[in-house]
This record gives C-alpha cells, structure tokens and sequence, in this order.
C-alpha cells in the first residue's frame, strides 16, 4: 500500500489551483488512492472587500464556490480519478486542516502563487501557517512561471 493512500486536493479554479488539480489527479491516479476535493469560500476574503460584498450577494459567491467544486470534480472524473465533493464557507487555514485531520488524509495537495512582502502584508496572508496545522504531507504546486525565482512585481494603487 502507498504512503499517499487518502488525498485531500484543495481547488479553487485559479491558475495554480488547476495545476495542483493537475498534480494531485496524476497522483491519485497513479497510486490508486481515494481522493477528496475541497472547495472553500473564503468569506474572510469576502468580508474584507467591501466594495466586493456589497456589489455581490453572498449567495451569488456561495452558488460560484459550488460551482467551482462541480468542475473540479468533473475534471477529476475526465482523468479517471473519483473524488468526494467537499464544501466549506470560512478560512482555508481553518478548513483544510480541519478536513485533513476528518478524512485522516495522508497528503494535502494546494495551489501557491508567489506574492511579495506588500502584497502579503496587505491581504494578511500567512500560507506558513498551514504547515504548522497539519500532521501529513503538503504537496505545494506553484505555476512554473512564477516558480522560476523571478520576484514578483508589485504594484499598489490608493484611490480617494
């Protein structure tokens, strides 16, 4: 039996979670393990773009998350890999920890996109943190591109 016997794949429909879709599904196809997808709304995210939540319903985000998940799945499936639907509405740092430790998941497959220390001070992100709230392997997929240690720029904008 393979050390990666339960995958926990955490997809959100962006570049580099297409490619950690992309990683995880091989794997799981190739070890033959069961396989879950999560899908989160990040309402932290939502809460902190007011601009954002008051031009869109939350139910209108909630209906886009699952339909996120639905594509996932279904991508999953097209490579032949069968995976559990998950949803969850709140903290990725929260959730996929919580859903690994459930599911007793031997590897966490996420996307990364390379930001800078502006950009990651601003949003208030802190993806180390992830690696101290779980107890398995974390596969991190990152687009090539941005993996090439090119620094990424930053660009900040104010507006009155």
């Amino acid at each position: 039996m393979s050390a990666f016997g339960r995958i926990l794949l955490c997809y959100d429909a962006t570049r580099e979670g297409r490619q950690a879709l992309r990683h995880g599904a091989s794997l799981a196809e190739q070890l033959k393990a069961e396989t879950h997808l999560l899908a989160i709304l990040n309402s932290l995210v939502w809460t902190q773009g007011a601009d954002v939540a008051s031009a869109v319903p939350f139910d209108a985000l909630e209906q886009s998350a699952r339909e996120i998940l639905r594509d996932g799945i279904e991508k999953l499936a097209a490579r032949g890999v069968i995976a559990t639907p998950h949803f969850a509405i709140g903290d990725p740092l929260d959730h996929i920890p919580f859903f690994a430790r459930e599911l007793k998941a031997d590897l966490i497959v996420v996307g990364h996109r390379r930001s800078g220390l502006v950009r990651r001070w601003w949003s208030g992100k802190n993806d180390g943190l992830l690696l101290d709230r779980v107890s398995c392997a974390v596969l991190v997929a990152m687009d090539p591109e941005d993996a090439a240690g090119r620094e990424p720029v930053e660009t900040l904008s104010a507006r009155a």
